[in-house]
């Protein structure tokens, strides 16, 4: 069984929502990377994404683009998020999954990746830039299955219902919803309109819905209980390391255990 749905059974048992914390690999550096997703893992967090810097990562809003620049100016390259994500898999239970873009991947080879992904511990894939219609995304999902890799996939408050009925037909262990249209990035509350695209989501999907783009706090957590099975974190702590000097990782721990309080 793959350690996504060993995850998923465990909160449906336990009748709580789920959080995954979003990691920029090499952000901010690849030591301090490793210590993160330790540092997570023991706060409760329930998934962990591990982004792999690029370029030009059109889905992400200016707080993760600075992260990935930086990770790359680091010289952060695939083989280290490989790396690092085998040797945390080996220490805590929580599933991984690798958040790229398929540039990224294509360079690498969609084989290879998917081979390297699955020997390095990782339980799915994210891949914003993918239609499911293209070739390349067959390609891929190909490869992942035949690794045990879940392919997940993505949707945002434009998606119609035929393709979000297309995404989900070959999706696996959940599906991830973005709060609203555009890039990633911190919101203050999440509205009306991304709460109706929710349960319009809710009433197609046969997998847990995993809900991304602003979530940062608790209150974000209760308002969308009963619509979303997974928070997603990754802006507002990458913030957190950005705006602190040393003592980042003691504000990230406190405001993990908030979420469980």
């Amino acid at each position: 069984m793959n350690n996504i749905d060993k995850k998923i059974n465990q909160l449906k048992k336990e009748s709580r929502m789920g959080v995954m914390t979003h990691v920029v690999v090499g952000y901010p550096s690849l030591k301090e990377t490793s210590q993160l997703v330790l540092l997570m893992s023991k706060c409760g967090v329930d998934f962990i994404e591990l982004q792999i810097p690029f370029s030009d990562p059109l889905a992400d809003g200016p707080t993760i683009m600075k992260a990935c620049e930086k990770s790359l100016h680091n010289g952060t390259k695939i083989k280290d998020a490989m790396r690092i994500a085998k040797d945390i898999s080996s220490k805590i239970n929580n599933p991984l999954i690798f958040m790229a873009y398929f540039n990224n991947i294509f360079k690498y080879g969609v084989k290879k990746f998917c081979q390297d992904a699955k020997s390095a511990g990782i339980s799915g894939l994210i891949v914003p830039d993918i239609p499911p219609e293209e070739e390349e995304c067959e390609c891929l999902r190909h490869f992942a299955k035949k690794m045990g890799l879940y392919f997940i996939p993505v949707l945002s408050p434009v998606s119609t219902i035929k393709r979000i009925k297309k995404n989900l037909k070959k999706g696996e262990g959940f599906v991830y919803c973005t709060a609203k249209q555009g890039t990633t990035g911190v919101s203050q509350t999440l509205n009306l309109e991304s709460l109706q695209y929710l349960k319009k989501v809710k009433k197609i999907s046969k997998v847990p819905i995993a809900l991304g783009f602003g979530i940062s706090s608790r209150k974000h957590l209760q308002q969308i209980k009963g619509n979303a099975d997974i928070a997603v974190i990754g802006s507002f702590l990458i913030n957190l390391i950005e705006n602190s000097e040393n003592n980042y990782q003691k504000k990230i721990a406190t405001f993990l255990n908030s979420l469980q309080e």
